[in-house]
């Protein structure tokens, strides 16, 4: 099938198993390409109603009464639902609270503080996304210990064998991204998981990009600690609240660098000193932001019917027929792939990398109706989430990149690239 017709990607969306749940979203402007749903997922149209509800009966009518009714649960209820569709944990494992800055401060905090003697080394990936590299500098600075950053190439992303070249008995942690927030590129969980513990460290992986687009298998990889966010493809909402992972029998072994009143036992004794909670949910804080917990409830109520292993399979369609359409249209004007080609390495984004790519973002969206993403220096990011983008929103947008560029995009008058608070 020649995929650069529309008619095939026409095709491709009336074979689609999951067009149906487009419906279940929230589409104010039909003409809007929106190919940004890695930085922030649509809103289902439930979550609107649901909150409401929860306003009206539950904070209305039950007012305090409503924590114990029906409240206190939702950290450990939605965590336990994420572990089980996205994550391959087993429950007990996963609890949402906080950002997930926040979480991978408590996480990485811990892990340090367990670490052994002579262990005062975290490595990182160099270009890992900033918030994570940010909070390794500042817990460094405190702690007197040295932050070590690797580098790696943007298409392969962190590999076993460089982590293993770099990791030593003075190794207290390693943390990086599965998928990598520029290239899509998606690292060997397993491998450096292997690696990372025959050197006696822990590892800490942020999932704020695989979450809801990739299969995860935490467990079956051994993994230490875990952190990531719900409003990508887990449609929760902006700023939603984040999720965190600790392996069964290591939360017992670690204090939380934050103490607060939802990880202390025999929470309402009021009594002095802090002592945790078993489990993952020692690492709650302060009081749960219940509004945002059940937005994100419902976002991945949505996804989670949907099934994990149907979103992968059309996001691999989808980016398929990006790199197509790119290899076809764009080569010759300059565009070359940041992504990988081999869609088992390749999350639900494809990067287009361009000398003039901030320009050519802010004209898709201000002159084309088209609203991807851009990360510097010329990264022009697509991100089809699978759960509400069609083939042919992908052949339209492609379409009409290439006759941007073509009819000279150069002459059009637009504002200065510039979208704060997204990953």
């Amino acid at each position: 099938m020649d995929l650069t017709t529309r008619a095939a990607a026409s095709r491709m969306d009336s074979g689609d198993v999951l067009a149906g749940f487009r419906e279940r979203f929230l589409f104010p402007d039909p003409d809007l390409i929106y190919l940004d749903g890695n930085s922030l997922g649509r809103p289902p149209l439930g979550t609107a109603g649901r909150l409401a509800e929860v306003v009206r009966q539950d904070w209305g009518d039950r007012l305090i009464r409503a924590w114990p009714e029906r409240w206190y649960g939702i950290p450990h209820q939605v965590g336990d639902q994420i572990g089980a569709h996205f994550l391959g944990a087993a429950p007990g494992q996963v609890i949402i609270a906080d950002s997930t800055t926040v979480n991978f401060f408590k996480l990485a905090g811990a892990a340090l503080a367990a670490a052994g003697p002579g262990r005062r080394v975290i490595i990182t990936d160099r270009q890992n996304f900033p918030t994570d590299r940010y909070v390794l500098e500042g817990l460094a600075a405190r702690g007197d210990l040295e932050l070590r950053f690797l580098d790696f190439d943007e298409l392969d992303g962190p590999t076993p064998a460089a982590v293993a070249a770099a990791i030593g008995t003075d190794t207290a942690l390693v943390t990086l991204s599965h998928l990598d927030y520029r290239s899509g590129a998606i690292a060997d969980m397993a491998g450096i998981n292997q690696v990372t513990h025959a050197a006696g460290a822990r590892v800490l992986w942020d999932l704020s990009h695989s979450v809801g687009s990739v299969p995860v298998d935490l467990d079956g990889t051994g993994t230490d600690l875990a952190v990531g966010c719900t409003y990508k493809y887990l449609c929760g909402g902006p700023g939603a609240p984040a999720f965190m992972y600790v392996r069964a029998g290591l939360a017992d072994q670690l204090r939380p660098p934050i103490w607060g009143w939802f990880g202390q036992r025999d929470q309402f004794a009021m009594g002095q000193g802090f002592e945790p909670v078993p489990g993952v949910a020692r690492f709650q804080s302060g009081t749960p932001a219940v509004l945002g917990m059940i937005a994100v409830q419902e976002g991945v109520r949505v996804v989670a019917e949907a099934g994990i292993q149907r979103l992968r399979e059309k996001g691999i369609r989808l980016t398929e027929l990006a790199v197509t359409l790119a290899d076809a249209w764009l080569a010759e004007l300059g565009f070359t792939l940041g992504s990988p080609r081999d869609p088992d390495r390749r999350g639900s984004h494809v990067s287009l990398r361009h000398s003039d790519g901030a320009k050519i973002v802010q004209a898709l969206i201000e002159h084309a109706g088209v609203l991807p993403d851009f990360r510097g220096p010329d990264r022009i990011r697509l991100g089809l989430a699978p759960i509400t983008t069609r083939f042919v929103d992908v052949w339209d947008a492609l379409d009409r990149l290439r006759s941007l560029v073509c009819d000279g995009y150069q002459h059009l008058d637009v504002a200065e690239f510039g979208t704060p608070g997204r990953r």
